[in-house]
Order: structure tokens, then sequence, then C-alpha cells
């Protein structure tokens, strides 16, 4: 059976070859759990050279404990979470967010995935008054679901306004590395330096086989042990999700991983431009490109090369590169979608 390659998401991509080595270097005798191992403690410090001294590291299995979890930190169930409509922890999470969390979520809608302050503020009202609940928190996705990137000003923008109102910034960064790849800037710069309160740092996205990291900045983080064990996220051989962490972090190979993905997205935008039929309709800034095709298409198009449909009734579609995608994928997409639309 042939290998299947398709553009449906970089969650279907494989695992980076120095994470499986690294998976199988630590599989080695027995290591205390729950985090009391070497590998964990190492890898911990290894964030915190990236992010600074004052950061604290929580390894969890997937990001929607690690979106839980952070605002579970910050909130009470009589808060609100404000975020953008396409937010994952709005769409794509089940409700866990409001379920754990018991908070409610204020969703803004937008044009590109971005909030700005002046949409913040729309929700910025019955502050004080029992009958509403009170904004605590703001939510913003690097890089956003719809592939688009917030620069460090619009961040740092964000976060004033944040603070200024008593409320916390919590930067969901499943694709993380593919911002920081694009707007050739450090995780600190992007994070730490622009005002966030916590992270949730992504690495199914970007080569590791399972497990992202919440990431808290400068904060009490005494009660988060906690939180993460009421839901089911303290992993007990924790060694293996950390030494995936080490690996991606080691001599920078999350930035390589995510710049050949943004590459191969821009590779495929670039050769879309020259098919009329196709219309791009979001900017082309992380490693995602989303576009309006003839539906007559779509399903043939899914049999050689699978993606998702993000919106059925604009006929607009999602396409995802990985680490692992591969310029003769792109190629043969391409071409399939020349023949196809030359059928019409």
């Amino acid at each position: 059976m042939g290998r299947i390659r398709g553009f449906a998401s970089d969650n279907n991509s494989g695992v980076h070859s120095q994470v499986l080595a690294a998976l199988s270097n630590v599989n080695n005798g027995h290591a205390v759990g729950y985090g009391g191992d070497e590998v964990t403690h190492r890898t911990i410090e290894k964030f915190r050279e990236i992010f600074g001294a004052g950061t604290d590291v929580f390894f969890v299995y997937n990001g929607t404990g690690a979106n839980v979890i952070a605002i579970q930190a910050f909130t009470s169930s009589y808060h609100s979470v404000i975020c953008p409509q396409t937010a994952h922890i709005n769409v794509d999470e089940c409700g866990a967010p409001e379920k754990h969390a018991g908070c409610k979520l204020l969703p803004v809608q937008t044009a590109n995935g971005k909030l700005t302050v002046a949409n913040i503020a729309a929700h910025m009202h019955g502050i004080g008054f029992e009958h509403h609940s009170q904004p605590k928190m703001v939510s913003i996705t690097q890089a956003t679901e719809l592939g688009t990137l917030y620069t460090i000003d619009e961040i740092k923008v964000i976060a004033d306004y944040v603070h200024q109102h008593n409320m916390y910034l919590h930067m969901d960064g499943a694709r993380i590395s593919n911002a920081a790849a694009a707007l050739n800037c450090t995780f600190k710069e992007m994070t730490v330096d622009a005002g966030v309160d916590v992270l949730s740092f992504g690495g199914t996205k970007n080569g590791l086989m399972y497990g992202e990291a919440v990431l808290f900045f400068n904060h009490n983080t005494e009660a988060i042990k906690y939180i993460r064990k009421q839901t089911a996220q303290l992993h007990s051989k924790m060694r293996y999700t950390a030494a995936q962490f080490e690996a991606l972090l080691t001599n920078d190979l999350w930035r390589e991983n995510a710049e050949h993905a943004n590459k191969m997205a821009q590779k495929l935008a670039a050769k879309l431009k020259d098919i009329p039929q196709i219309q791009i309709t979001q900017a082309v800034e992380s490693n995602g490109v989303f576009a309006i095709v003839p539906p007559h298409i779509i399903e043939p198009l899914q049999n050689k090369f699978f993606f998702y449909v993000w919106d059925e009734y604009k006929s607009e579609v999602r396409w995802m590169c990985s680490f692992d995608t591969q310029e003769e994928d792109i190629d043969d997409f391409v071409e399939l979608i020349k023949e196809k639309v030359a059928q019409t």
C-alpha cells in the first residue's frame, strides 16, 4: 500500500526521526514517574533558557488539556474569556474549557481570526454587575486558526489593554513554532516580552508524536499541579513527553520543521495564483492555505489528497502543510487541481 499524502492537517503528519530517536533513547531502564526524572527536569530548564527564569512548565497530553489548564488557572466560574469566534477553544474542544473551568466564552466575529482592542472592548461591560459574567481573560491564537499572524506589536497592544483591565492574556500556541519562524523572532520576544501570561506551547503539529506544554510566565503556579491532575493531564511516564520536547528544542529543530512547513504553504499559494478558478481567502502567513474552489472538484481532489472543507456554504477549503510535506506533493496536487478545473 502506498503512503497516503494529503493536506488535511499537520496532525496527520508523521513523527520527526529525531523525536523518534529521543523516545528510543529515553526508553532505557526505570525512571521516577510523574516528572521526577532527569529528562523532565532537564527539559524544563531548557524551556527556562528560552523563555526566561520565571517560566514554569507543565507537560500535558494534548492541546485541549493545555488550554483548559491555562484557563482554569486564572478564572472562576463567574468569569468569562474573550476569544475569536474561530478559536479552537470555542469551535473544536467540545465545550471542554467551559465544562472544566465553568466560565463563559465570549466569541468575537473577526475577518482574519485576529482580535483587536476594539472588539475586545465591545465585551467590556457589566463590570462589577452581579448579573453578568466578568471578563477575566483574553485568549489569542498564534498562528490563528485561519493561518494569519499577530505581529509582536499587536500582541503588546492587546496585552497592555488586558492588564490595564485586571485581566490575563492567554496564547494558544498550537502552531507557535510556525509563527515564530514566519516572524523570524524568538519565542520569548513573541510571548514573555510581549506581555503574555500563559502559553499553550504546541508540539504535536510540529513533529512530536504527542504532547504539549503549558508555560506560565512570572506567576504563582502553586495550584497548577492539582489542576493538571484533576484535568486528567498528568502523565505518569512523563520522561517520554519531555524527551520529545528536548529533541524539538535542541539545535532549533522546531524552527527547521516550521520553516519547511511554512515554505511549502508559500509554494502552494504561489502555484495556485496561476489558476483563476481558485481564490485564496486569507493571507498565507504560516503553514495553511485557505481557498474557495469550484464545489464539484472537492471530492475528486480529496480522493487523491485528503483535506477538509472549511466552509461548505462558500466552498472554502483548508490546505495544511507539515514538516514532512514534500515539494512533489505540492506539484502533484496543483497538477491535479489544474486537471479537474480544466474538465469543467
